[in-house]
């Protein structure tokens, strides 16, 4: 009964490592579906600002920007810029202390989105 079941796991492995991926070669030529907007500030990946912000801001500040420990940001573009808000994440603002760990891409992603935020 193992030799059969290791035969039949051995089999499947190597039909599709022959079948290989095969496919679509028209695939690389579509643009990837992702959730980007093209803004004044540059262009945000929604998604990515947004997941920064929950793993990085969102405790203090609330899920849905609303504020707790830290300020209501539902309207944070509205009173700062993205360069301003990279700051403040960067160097702290009253209270809040440096994230001096959100940095390079994950940054300017958290800050184009929340400049969005008016």
């Amino acid at each position: 009964m193992k030799k059969w079941l290791l035969a039949v796991i051995f089999g499947t492995a190597l039909v599709l490592t022959a079948c290989g991926g095969g496919g679509d070669d028209d695939a690389a030529e579509e643009p990837a579906d992702t959730e980007n907007e093209a803004t004044d500030a540059g262009t945000v990946d929604v998604e990515a600002g947004e997941e920064v912000y929950a793993n990085n801001c969102a405790m203090c500040h609330g899920a849905d920007l609303s504020g707790g420990g830290g300020p209501d940001l539902t309207q944070v573009g509205s009173k700062y810029s993205a360069d301003e808000i990279a700051d403040i994440v960067q160097n702290g603002f009253g209270k809040m202390q440096p994230q001096s760990h959100v940095t390079g891409e994950d940054l300017e992603n958290l800050t184009t989105w929340l400049s969005e935020k008016q």
